[in-house]
């Protein structure tokens, strides 16, 4: 089985991502992040969108709602369904590492999930080359990936991690590869670091990207399961995750890192 069609298999049979931002409470805060830095770094409405991999439309449907001319491409079929019934916005089938669009044809990129569901460099590589090629000079291109910590500090918060020995091999496995192991529940997935994603960038094309740290230095705790009644603690992650949003000694504490380049 391909990698690509063990990702579609996940998301199809095993897992739907239609909920995730707004099942509990660290999806909500994913997503209020998300939508802020989208707000401050995308263009003045009505902009070209182009949102790459976005899955069941979350995000495009706030941004058409918005007033932005969104199209969304997914190589998914279940979330291509899913993202059509909001209407409002195009729904497409794509590849993020060879896009149909043309050159200079939107005037922004986002690629808030393809980067973590490619496991080889050169793909990601590949696919932030093709969003540049397609944004036009002055717009913006926008990327989320998951922090290289975030197994690590999920599994801890959750109570997971019983044992010394099954800490310290999940911290050396993904320090040396940065693959999640498809065995543990997730799919086929890629874990970056800070260093990673500003490299990533820079041999792409589009210099050196502005980093935030999305969901902050609570995401643990809202990890834990723990904090689902308690808003007062949900309002107090989101204000570190503001605070903190650009720190360098924090950023990875975050589940998810945003980088944003100008072309």
């Amino acid at each position: 089985m391909s990698v690509q069609s063990e990702i579609i298999e996940f998301y199809t049979d095993a897992y739907d991502e239609s909920m995730r931002l707004q099942r509990n409470a660290r999806g909500r805060v994913e997503r209020l992040r998300t939508l802020e830095l989208l707000a401050r770094h995308l263009p003045p409405t009505p902009a070209r969108v182009l949102d790459i991999g976005g899955g069941p439309g979350v995000y495009a449907a706030e941004l058409a709602a918005r007033g932005h001319e969104v199209t969304l491409l997914d190589p998914v079929p279940l979330h291509r369904s899913q993202a059509a019934r909001h209407g409002g916005f195009t729904v497409a089938d794509g590849d993020a590492r060879s896009l149909e669009q043309a050159d200079a044809s939107c005037d922004a990129a986002l690629l808030l999930g393809p980067l973590y569901h490619l496991p080889e460099r050169s793909d990601r590589i590949a696919a932030l080359r093709e969003a540049r090629r397609v944004v036009r000079p002055g717009g913006v291109v926008l990327s989320a990936v998951i922090s290289r910590h975030s197994p690590l500090l999920h599994l801890s918060a959750l109570g997971r991690l019983t044992t010394d020995e099954a800490a310290e091999n999940l911290a050396a496995e993904l320090a040396e590869s940065g693959v999640n192991d498809p065995e543990t529940g997730f799919t086929v997935a890629y874990f970056h670091t800070v260093a990673e994603l500003r490299s990533e960038y820079r041999d792409a094309g589009l210099g050196d990207p502005r980093v935030y740290g999305i969901e902050g230095p609570l995401w643990p705790l809202l990890a834990s399961e723990l904090v689902e009644d308690r808003e007062d603690l949900v309002t107090a992650a989101l204000r570190a995750a503001r605070a903190a949003e650009q720190d360098p000694a924090l950023i990875a504490s975050s589940a998810h890192i945003m980088a944003v380049a100008t072309v």
